[in-house]
């Protein structure tokens, strides 16, 4: 089978069920993240599922410690094992062979799944892909998949519709960042009206700007700055205001998601051997002229650390605000402003 888009395996799952074998590939985090957790769902049914998931980072483990893990049934749980290994390109790499041999005498009691960044279409493994699993592609939106995107998300993720000029207003204020859109429709999805239950373009002009939105901006002005004491005063501003914790969450995320891509566009192009400098990567990601020498200057603060590490932050924390920890709200949103103020992480 050819692989399939993230939306197509996401909207129509029965399609495309989980045999022995699966790979879920791409640049995007949270697309990954969230083909991978319907996997689970698959796969892992009852209380006691979660006791047949073993998860391995590919740097740090063998194809026998795999081989093992494939062929030995949990003690407690369902009746199939979930092996998952993360960060595989250097294991698919080194192990490419072996995984070619398990593809012919799969195990039946198993999903073998690896999460990877790339999966060349030109290499054995991949071609045997076609004949024996499933691939689940994540890759970024591009511009022009935004808005359809948008529509079929909000309705698929959050139930609610999302007309198309909101779809289009969203992607102008927010972005094709995928995990960065799905905050920003969870806290308009909370803002709909009950007598009008769907995103509307006005309810996004709203929301999405305000002076709330410029507190916001000033607090992330003094996270970067290092101010930390400064910036969660101006959390408790907010907070102090009735401004909620989501909506909060969402507004950070839109100002920082250019950084994080703008880190990205420098550490890749250093690994292909073409360095760029800072102003370049933050113009390549649509940094506007007249805000490039501060956010320059933002950005060289930060430092290639914490701005590597920042969708994986902003997702975390959505998912802690949501019920995945037990922490208070204000208690979670203040560590992050921690994080991204605090030069020792630099």
């Amino acid at each position: 089978m050819k692989p399939v888009s993230f939306l197509d395996f996401i909207l129509h799952t029965k399609k495309y069920p989980s045999n022995s074998v699966a790979v879920v590939f791409g640049d995007d985090s949270f697309l990954k993240s969230y083909a991978i957790k319907v996997l689970r769902d698959q796969v892992l049914k009852g209380e006691d599922a979660e006791f047949s998931l073993s998860r391995f980072n590919g740097n740090d483990v063998t194809f026998s410690d795999i081989r093992k893990e494939l062929s030995t049934r949990a003690m407690f749980g369902g009746s199939r094992r979930f092996v998952w290994i993360e960060d595989a390109d250097g294991f698919v790499s080194k192990y490419r062979g072996d995984i070619e041999g398990y593809l012919d005498k799969m195990s039946d009691s198993a999903l073998f799944m690896l999460e990877l960044k790339s999966f060349p279409s030109n290499t054995n493994l991949f071609k045997k892909m076609e004949l024996t699993g499933l691939m689940i592609e994540a890759k970024s939106l591009t511009d022009k998949e935004v808005p359809s995107w948008v529509m079929k998300w909000s309705k698929h993720r959050h139930n609610i519709e999302c007309d198309p000029a909101a779809a289009a207003l969203l992607f102008e204020r927010i972005g094709s960042e995928a995990g960065l859109l799905d905050q920003e429709l969870a806290k308009l999805a909370l803002m709909t009206p009950p007598n009008n239950p769907i995103i509307t373009a006005e309810l996004v002009e709203q929301t999405t700007g305000s002076w709330r939105v410029q507190s916001t901006f000033d607090m992330i002005d003094q996270a970067l700055a290092g101010r930390t004491a400064s910036a969660i005063k101006q959390l408790d501003v907010l907070l102090s205001a009735g401004e909620n914790e989501v909506a909060i969450l969402a507004q950070i995320a839109y100002s920082l998601r250019k950084f994080a891509a703008a880190t990205r566009v420098i550490l890749d192009a250093e690994l292909a051997g073409r360095p760029v400098t800072v102003q370049t990567a933050l113009d390549r990601v649509g940094v506007k002229r007249f805000f490039m020498e501060k956010s320059e200057r933002q950005l060289k603060m930060l430092g290639r650390n914490r701005g590597s590490q920042l969708i994986d932050w902003l997702l975390q924390t959505d998912m802690n605000l949501k019920g995945s920890s037990r922490n208070n709200p204000r208690f979670i949103l203040e560590t992050l402003i921690i994080k991204i103020a605090d030069p020792r992480l630099r």
